[in-house]
């Protein structure tokens, strides 16, 4: 008998902050299995910033989605049936068939999970894409060294939130963050063991950061007034590692860059980009760092959850209103 579900698909391209005349959800029927293939219940569905660049038709380091089809993203599930010896029927999976409520897949396509110690949505969040990709450019990118000073923007997201206590462990002599309320401010400092925060709406990033410099590394998850108040900040020798500029993603135009990029020239200071599925090669060597970190106490998270498909594009705008603090989350 075949299932029907709901997926939600692209309408039209957004210019600007995408909203709900952008989406349309659709009732489908789905195939029969065939043989290695999996019903895929999800249970929690993963919405994350960089999700908005490929609403656009570019040229980018992952396809755009494409109009009139079922978008995607990470997801957790349950295995409801199975044709594959490698997945039985009840086996929790991590998947990319996010953005709808079922899916059929290839075996291959699903990752059974270990739930026995974590919550399941931890793989989307401190132990899947966001905790690998604040590890990865800390250690690789940033090269961080015993005793660094490190400033990371958006410091109460998915990614900062990991990436300034991964600092800690890594040796970090100071972890200074930003963020967008009082309340995550509070959250940086008091439970994950920041040095100091501030929150970006209360004056000129410049500003507020120059009392906690001169910095030796900068996370960048933000771009824009976060990027040239760093620079101006940056230790001779300082690494940049850019990870995002989510406060240019729903620009109608390219933002002008940093007034005082001829800083980075004479500080001597390296600033790299990063793709964290570039560095795929760290996987292991981040589960085993992150697994024994959480275990210890030493690596928390937080969660925000919105409830039910119809509230996936209001979770994924919540992305760019400071509505999460943590992984962002949609359960079904």
């Amino acid at each position: 008998m075949a299932t029907t579900t709901r997926e939600i698909h692209l309408s039209t391209r957004p210019v600007g902050l995408p909203g709900p005349e952008h989406f349309d959800t659709a009732s489908v029927d789905l195939p029969d299995l065939a043989d290695g293939e999996v019903l895929v219940r999800n249970t929690v569905l993963s919405v994350d910033p960089y999700m908005r660049g490929r609403m656009n038709d570019v040229k980018s380091y992952v396809p755009p989605f494409q109009l009139g089809a079922p978008m995607d993203g990470g997801a957790i599930g349950v295995v409801e049936e199975s044709r594959s010896d490698k997945l039985a029927v009840g086996d929790t999976v991590l998947t990319m068939a996010g953005w709808r409520e079922h899916a059929v897949l290839p075996a291959a396509a699903a990752r059974k999970l270990d739930v026995s110690q974590v919550p399941a949505s931890a793989y989307l969040g401190v132990l899947g894409m966001p905790g690998l990709t604040a590890y990865v450019g800390l250690k690789r990118i940033a090269e961080l060294r015993e005793g660094d000073t490190v400033f990371i923007s958006g410091a109460a997201g998915a990614v900062g939130s990991v990436a300034g206590q991964v600092a800690r462990q890594l040796g970090a002599g100071r972890v200074i963050g930003s963020a967008g309320s009082p309340e995550k401010v509070s959250w940086l400092v008091d439970e994950l063991g920041f040095d100091a925060a501030f929150d970006y709406h209360d004056g000129p990033v410049a500003k507020q950061l120059k009392e906690h410099g001169p910095v030796d590394v900068y996370f960048d998850n933000v771009g824009g007034e976060h990027l040239e108040g760093a620079v101006f900040h940056m230790a001779d020798f300082g690494r940049i590692a850019l990870c995002g500029a989510i406060a240019g993603y729903n620009a109608d135009a390219p933002e002008p860059g940093p007034r005082n990029l001829m800083m980075l020239v004479s500080k001597r200071v390296t600033m790299r980009g990063f793709i964290v599925s570039d560095h795929a090669d760290l996987t292991s060597e981040f589960y085993r760092e992150a697994g024994a970190w959480l275990a210890a106490g030493d690596l928390t998270y937080r969660e925000t959850y919105f409830d039910g498909l119809d509230q996936m594009v209001d979770a994924f705008r919540g992305l760019y209103s400071g509505g999460n603090t943590g992984k962002m989350l949609v359960r079904l």
